[in-house]
């Protein structure tokens, strides 16, 4: 192997190589050997239901009763509300000590389909509030458990669905050693296009990979206006109510929207600021999203431009991860980015991690600070972005789905300079896949048991659902 060490007229620091990195990761099995994965702690304290008044106490409380009511339509459902819970579980599990920018809240519904800004069609992880750095054990004992979860929910055979487990981790491992195998810059420019008619996956998903595909290319600003936005009598465009999931913004922050436009338009890069200063805001709602995100505070506005045309942003509001506020993780940002930026502004932290974990992004993203220290982070809304029906899969087509997520949460974690040690930490054997399987199934069955507990919180009058809020 050639010297790689350089010669320059100062002091540097030597170059890290990735045998001694991979060395590293095998080393840590001493530590933690990969077959005690397998084992979920138990922890008398824990407080699922506490936990989820936490995070409660800062949100919308009109928006409370319809988080508890989507939260409890399936054990799926609660799962993907509860990554809070998992991050506390998970801080009290052993893990290798090697960190990576994570998800934070990586189960498979997070990944869909969106355009590039190439205005190809990508697939890759599509949600970043939670995203932070901590154990790379956290998104993969979160993804494989919601295969398990979602594999229980479709009905599927014991046998299907251990499985399609088994294979998602097997695909994370390989794919992270298989990544590893190029330099950074070709792991940096590495990415999923989708089109329609080509897959390496058999006649059948590729047939929901082609509807998915078709679906993405309806999902425009256009169309959203289309959908949501009605002409006044003077000929003005404005959005039409759904309530309590569309309803228009209070006029106290109405009149501040060109202070806030001005203010995230100074956070993006400068040809994108030169693109937004042709459009002016026009309208702005509040929009419930999500599951877990109910409760926080979202808003989507319409921006025109010269000719009329119609850009649709989503602002969203950023609050600590749970990687931080339940999981304990120390903040400590990836190389390079700014420890105080990450740690005082949350809507800084989302983008600045998910640029680091997709592929490609959305030009758009940005931040804002606003009032009452809350801050937002910017993204376009429904730039061709589509989500497959997990629910919809046979379990051939679920199995190679969750390769599919696996595999790019596997890329994702490749970016970090940890990811050589935890390749060399998992091998080449199916040690670890085992060992996270038998943990996810267990913790499926702790989360069922969550699930459980919240429905007969309601029952008690503990908790309100409500599918229209307060």
């Amino acid at each position: 192997m050639s010297d790689t060490r350089g010669r320059l007229r100062f002091d540097h620091d030597e170059v890290t190589r990735h045998d001694e990195l991979y060395a590293d990761g095998r080393a840590r099995r001493g530590q933690l050997p990969r077959r005690e994965q397998a084992i979920l702690r138990d922890d008398l304290d824990r407080d699922p239901l506490g936990i989820l008044e936490r995070q409660h106490h800062p949100r919308l409380p009109d928006l409370i009763p319809l988080r508890v009511h989507r939260m409890l339509q399936s054990p799926f459902a609660f799962y993907r509300g509860t990554a809070a819970i998992q991050a506390a579980d998970l801080a009290h599990e052993p893990n290798s000590g090697l960190n990576v920018v994570l998800s934070g809240d990586a189960h498979i519904a997070n990944f869909g389909i969106y355009a590039s800004p190439q205005r190809t069609l990508v697939f890759d992880l599509n949600d970043f509030d939670e995203a932070a750095s901590g154990p790379w054990e956290w998104d993969v004992k979160r993804i494989i458990t919601s295969v398990v979860i979602a594999g229980r929910e479709n009905g599927y055979s014991a046998s299907d669905i251990r499985r399609a487990a088994l294979t998602a981790a097997d695909a994370y491992r390989t794919t992270l050693r298989t990544t590893l195998e190029l330099g950074a810059i070709d792991r940096y420019f590495l990415h999923a296009e989708v089109k329609e008619g080509t897959s390496r996956f058999g006649p059948g998903t590729q047939k929901i990979i082609d509807k998915a595909v078709r679906a993405a290319r309806k999902r425009t600003s256009a169309h959203v206006v289309e959908k949501i936005m009605t002409r006044a009598d003077d000929g003005s465009l404005e959005i039409v109510e759904d309530r309590p999931t569309l309803m228009h913004i209070e006029p106290e922050l109405e009149s501040r929207l060109t202070e806030v436009f001005a203010a995230y338009r100074a956070s993006v890069a400068p040809d994108v600021a030169l693109l937004l200063s042709q459009y002016t805001v026009t309208d702005a709602v509040r929009r419930v999203v999500g599951v877990g995100s109910v409760g926080t505070r979202c808003y989507i506005a319409v921006l025109t431009g010269p000719r009329g045309e119609p850009l649709v942003l989503q602002f969203k509001e950023a609050a600590r991860s749970v990687v931080h506020e339940f999981g304990e993780a120390p903040i400590e940002p990836a190389p390079g980015i700014d420890p105080e930026l990450i740690a005082t502004s949350h809507g800084f932290r989302v983008i600045a991690n998910q640029r680091i974990l997709q592929a490609v992004s959305d030009p758009f993203l940005g931040y804002l600070e606003g009032e009452e220290g809350r801050s937002f982070y910017v993204r376009q809304f429904r730039d061709r972005n589509v989500s497959f029906d997990i629910a919809a899969l046979t379990p051939q087509q679920f199995t190679d789905y969750v390769i599919a997520c696996a595999s790019l949460l596997a890329r994702a974690h490749a970016q970090s300079p940890a990811a050589a040690s935890i390749s060399g930490y998992l091998g080449t054997s199916d040690v670890f896949d085992k060992a996270v399987v038998a943990w996810a199934d267990d913790y499926a069955d702790r989360s069922f048991a969550d699930f459980e507990l919240l429905r007969e919180a309601v029952d008690t009058g503990r908790f309100v659902s409500s599918e229209f809020g307060a």
